[in-house]
């Protein structure tokens, strides 16, 4: 199912002969080593050799040196030097700072440091809601995490999840405008965190906590609600959530069912998938089932933490147990956010006719989407190589746009579903079907939608 990515791209500089055959050559062999071609470049020729700039893709780390390795034994070739794309991406950092003002001579600065800036200082002081108007506060947001679940990759700590909070500034800019930064704190104690955001929460006006691990990160941004008077998103949680329900509701409409009528199956349930189930009870379902490594969760299930409490006492109306099979039999949709390769085909002709699969698990999901559809209707995964990708990066721009926007003080479920049906609402009857439930990240028309929905849901509660 893996096919080779721009994840691991790679540019081969070499030396060949100045024959006929060589070019043929070099793409037969990237082609043995199973290596994707993207682009040839010669750089430099010379009557005794040329000088050539091959890219391509690659599944790993070690499938890309398979591949240097096969052009190496080629007669005649010299491989010069070998660069990992990615890594190049990364080189100094993905983000940087920019002034907004001039800064040409000794007016500016006056006014824009000292002494003018005194000025500013002071009616701050006095009114210190000024600081959204006076201020970056108004435009920017703290991306916050410990490093603890980072990905796919787990507990690898601050230093470590940087390039990842990078990337996740950059798409805040990129999408919706928003001045992001990464925050990422050197410690995995709950009160530390919340202390230190306390601290920090003066410069912003929203906070996204990211990549902290549950079910600390449940408490964590509970409480930071609580004590503060800006919006605090954990995208791990109500971004996915966010952009599951919004999918949702267009493959229900693709499939011609009601939630209401549905039996949905969710498996795991940490910070993703509690947060899926809790958004999804709120449309009313049919029923919902929760999985978790440990089988389905229900009421009588010993050793259930006070998420899993909470969960069961909401979900399962028939008390039923048994494993991820059981769960599948007669269930409508299946979302996955867990592990890969749980169930098979076999277990999706179970489900009821017209069935949904959302295999969400990245890099490889629940099920191999292949398998899914020799069954299901509709099929979602988190790849960019299959249709219908659930990605937050459809969510948290644009959520994030219409809370600064609105001035808002906190974020609420009415405002997290006015973002789920902007979404879906993007994706219009003539152009929804079943490999067609959720825009593309790169529609320019998401993040708008999306603000002024949040907005406007901001707006009708007072401002948040």
């Amino acid at each position: 199912m893996p096919v080779p990515g721009p994840g691991y791209s790679i540019t081969v500089r070499l030396e060949a002969p100045p024959s006929a055959s060589a070019a043929g050559d070099l793409t037969s062999a990237v082609g043995r080593a199973g290596g994707v071609i993207t682009a040839f470049d010669v750089v430099e020729s010379h009557t005794d050799r040329v000088i050539i700039d091959l890219t391509c893709n690659a599944l790993s780390a070690n499938h890309a040196k398979d591949i240097t390795d096969t052009l190496e034994l080629l007669p005649g070739i010299v491989v010069r030097k070998v660069s990992d794309r990615t890594f190049l991406v990364h080189l100094g950092g993905k983000i940087e700072i920019s002034s907004k003002v001039p800064l040409r001579n000794r007016d500016d600065l006056s006014r824009a440091y000292t002494p003018g800036v005194a000025r500013v200082c002071m009616a701050i002081a006095e009114n210190p809601d000024d600081a959204r108007r006076l201020t970056i506060k108004r435009n920017t947001v703290a991306v916050v995490t410990d490093g603890s679940a980072v990905l796919g990759l787990g507990n690898i700590g601050p230093a470590a999840a940087l390039p990842v909070m990078e990337g996740k500034a950059a798409l805040f800019k990129k999408f919706a405008g928003v001045d992001a930064w990464p925050v990422c704190l050197d410690t995995q104690d709950t009160e530390e965190i919340i202390r230190a955001v306390e601290l920090i929460a003066p410069v912003y006006g929203g906070i996204n906590l990211e990549d902290i691990a549950a079910p600390r990160c449940f408490e964590i941004e509970a409480r930071l609600r609580e004590k503060l008077d800006i919006p605090v998103f954990h995208d791990d949680q109500h971004g996915t959530a966010i952009v599951v329900v919004g999918a949702l509701r267009n493959a229900l409409r693709v499939v011609g069912k009601k939630i209401s009528d549905c039996k949905l199956v969710v498996c795991g349930v940490g910070a993703a998938g509690s947060a899926i189930i809790r958004l999804l009870l709120k449309q009313e379902p049919g029923d919902v089932v929760a999985v978790d490594v440990d089988g389905i969760v229900h009421r009588d299930r010993p050793g259930l933490d006070d998420n899993l409490r909470s969960i069961a006492a909401a979900t399962n109306k028939d008390n039923v147990s048994g494993r991820l099979h059981d769960a599948l039999v007669g269930a409508d949709v299946f979302i996955g956010v867990s592990a890969p390769n749980l169930f098979g085909a076999e277990q999706v002709a179970t489900m009821n006719s017209d069935a949904i699969v959302f295999a969400l698990a990245n890099p490889d999901p629940e099920i191999d989407p292949m398998e899914a559809q020799k069954h299901a209707a509709v099929v979602a995964t988190g790849r960019s190589d299959f249709p219908n990708q659930i990605n937050n990066v459809l969510a948290f721009p644009g959520v994030f746009r219409g809370l600064l926007d609105a001035h808002a003080r906190t974020i609420t479920d009415a405002m997290l579903l006015a973002a789920a049906n902007a979404i879906a609402d993007v994706v219009d009857g003539e152009r929804l079907n079943a490999s067609f439930i959720v825009p593309s990240v790169f529609d320019s028309t998401v993040a708008p939608a999306v603000a002024e929905a949040v907005r406007k849901a901001a707006a009708d509660q007072g401002g948040g």
